[in-house]
């Protein structure tokens, strides 16, 4: 007779990961020794260094709080389904939190020695887990904590041609044995394909090709009603569903052969479930970023580049489906979106009636100037020319006006929208002199209004998109120097990274949006990205970096000079990376920016991993607040 308690237990716990990731017999042998726990309010389940129990809890009923101490703030709260106290299970070290029962509580006790081998042998349970004691930890992502059952991101060194799984066809035509070869040829024919697999009890047991046919039949060795049987190729050349591309031509050079067979477990002892052939192989080198970047610069009108970026955007889900780490996802796809830029500008300065008077730089701003722009969304973007005389200046002005104004509409019709707040080159505002942005940039440090704040947090992220360098590097010296003889515009600068709303409210829950269009949605960007990109703007300046714009590289960077606080920077640098990757995913599915979420379309398990990413705002925020005294003026 079955136990009826640890029946319901495994029931309960089915609805949550990891142990969602289980099957019902698993969670059955793991229920049988699991131990029930009831709590009262304000009960300590473990206290702050306590040494580690043998179980880590799942919350049946009620709520855990986790806090540093029993005086401080809660951390965390655990409800119906969450996990805690995995130390024991990822490190060999005392709780480093007290974990009490918010109201009254039942827990489920799992034994870590039954558990564990699970954790080993499911790598999406062992990756739940080691997310979930990220999100329980004081210093979330610790370096110590990292790889402790699995890696979930491959190295970025290695060659992106094997990281790059080629695309294989799962529309397989195939015939028996006794099919004669006239009867293959027609099959061929109406399908238009180059090749047949020849199949018995559903196993692949040869192929035939067009070279087969050629070979042996249009050349009259055989007769056309030979059977499929004595033309064949045999035995088929196998391989798994996970293949590189590299793989793939690797194998197609070493065999001589223009087809494979893709099979479940890469034998000819298991079912047929695709073909692969040189074409397929070509068509995914296509998708090469290499191969895109040559092609961008081929590209000599600007419907060819909108093409070329259909390739970009299906590089970049590869990419995510692949796991590929997102500093290298970032660096590659910038690198081809930056490239279709300046060949759309190339393209516009052909057509101009004359060329520049002068030097000039096209900046690219905001997001896209901290390469962290890897969806379609609005320009924003600036352009400064070098000084004239006075009486040319109308003439300089009239000619930068109507490029920017081309190559905005040449940006636009590659799928770029146009800025609603018209921060576009092609805007007196932005298309300025080099004195003309010194002027402006001065405005905005000695008035240090609201609107002077916001545009210097987007002008600031700015990087050099085409043209000359030194224009920028004069830009950037004038900006430190001046920020240092107006230190009351620091302040303001800072008390402008600390005004960014809270992703979460007391009780962990999501703050979505209020009213407007999207009502009930939550902002990744404005909740979760800003904060970490405004926090590293300002330390980064602090330090006069002026070489780094990118948001996780100002945060290695600032682990680099400031040792004492390197193990929160890592830590922001990897949350902010992975809010970047969830929001990529986001919009790729639902074909928009990624900027509002529907929580509805979450699972608990990416609710969770979202979640454990804004560990590090608040701790972030409250550094900014000590060092540079902001509370005065917040």
């Amino acid at each position: 007779m079955k136990n009826t308690i640890s029946q319901r237990v495994a029931d309960f716990l089915k609805n949550f990961p990891p142990f969602s990731f289980l099957k019902q017999m698993d969670l059955e042998i793991i229920s049988e020794q699991i131990t029930i726990i009831y709590k009262e309010k304000d009960s300590v389940v473990f206290a702050l260094n306590e040494e580690t129990h043998e179980c880590f809890y799942v919350v049946h009923k009620g709520a855990v709080a986790l806090r540093a101490d029993q005086h401080s703030d809660i951390m965390d709260m655990c409800d119906e389904g969450d996990i805690f106290g995995l130390r024991p299970l990822i490190a060999n070290e005392n709780y480093k939190m007290e974990a009490r029962a918010y109201e009254e509580t039942i827990l489920y006790a799992i034994p870590i020695n039954v558990f564990r081998p699970y954790a080993l042998e499911k790598k999406a349970v062992g990756n739940f887990l080691i997310e979930s004691f990220a999100s329980n930890t004081l210093n979330p992502f610790s370096k110590s904590h990292r790889g402790k059952l699995y890696g979930e991101e491959i190295e970025a060194d290695t060659k992106l041609l094997d990281l790059q799984e080629v695309k294989y066809s799962k529309k397989i035509i195939s015939c028996s044995s006794s099919t004669t070869a006239k009867e293959a040829a027609e099959i061929m024919l109406n399908k238009n394909v180059g090749a047949i697999l020849v199949v018995e009890n559903s196993l692949p047991i040869g192929i035939i090709t067009d070279k087969d046919l050629r070979n042996k039949i249009v050349t009259g060795a055989f007769p056309i009603t030979t059977l499929a049987s004595e033309i064949m190729t045999a035995p088929v050349i196998t391989y798994p569903t996970k293949m590189t591309i590299t793989q793939a031509q690797m194998a197609m050079m070493k065999s001589d052969i223009s087809h494979l067979c893709i099979t479940v477990d890469g034998t000819i002892n298991s079912k047929a479930v695709g073909m692969l052939s040189k074409h397929d192989v070509m068509v995914s080198i296509g998708n090469n970023p290499t191969v895109l970047l040559r092609a961008i610069k081929r590209a000599k009108k600007f419907k060819k580049i909108k093409l070329i970026r259909a390739g970009i955007l299906h590089l970049l889900q590869g990419y995510l489906d692949q796991n590929i780490p997102m500093t290298l996802t970032s660096k590659i796809i910038s690198e081809l979106n930056d490239a279709c830029t300046k060949q759309v500008i190339g393209i516009v300065l052909k057509k101009m009636d004359s060329q520049p008077p002068v030097k000039f730089s096209w900046l690219a701003l905001g997001s896209q100037g901290r390469s962290e722009q890897l969806l379609q969304t609005d320009q924003d973007n600036a352009l400064i020319y070098e000084d004239v005389a006075e009486e040319l200046e109308e003439a300089t002005k009239k000619y930068f006006l109507e490029l920017a104004t081309r190559i905005n509409k040449g940006l636009f019709d590659i799928g770029y929208e146009y800025c609603p707040a018209e921060m576009m080159a092609s805007n007196p505002n932005w298309c300025l002199s080099l004195s003309e942005c010194k002027n402006k940039v001065h405005h905005w440090i000695t008035n240090t209004g609201k609107n002077e704040v916001l545009l210097s947090f987007i002008f600031f992220d700015y990087s050099l998109a085409y043209g000359d360098s030194d224009l920028v590097n004069n830009l950037s010296d004038f900006i430190f120097e001046d920020v240092k003889a107006n230190p009351t515009f620091y302040i303001h600068l800072v008390s402008g990274a600390l005004q960014s709303q809270s992703p979460t409210g007391f009780f962990r829950e999501f703050l979505l949006e209020q009213d407007g269009a999207h009502k009930d949605f939550f902002n990744i960007k404005n909740r979760a990205l800003m904060p970490l990109a405004d926090a590293a703007r300002v330390l980064i300046l602090s330090h006069s970096v002026k070489s780094i714009s990118n948001t996780a590289e100002r945060f290695e960077k600032l682990a680099e000079l400031e040792p004492a606080n390197s193990e929160l920077y890592l830590a922001c640098a990897y949350s902010y990376k992975a809010l970047l990757k969830f929001r990529t995913k986001q919009g790729l599915l639902h074909n928009d920016s990624g900027q509002y979420i529907s929580l509805d379309t979450l699972s608990k398990a990416e609710k969770i991993k979202l979640k454990s990413t804004f560990k590090t705002i608040k701790e972030l925020q409250e550094i900014i607040r000590i060092r540079f005294n902001a509370s005065n003026i917040l």
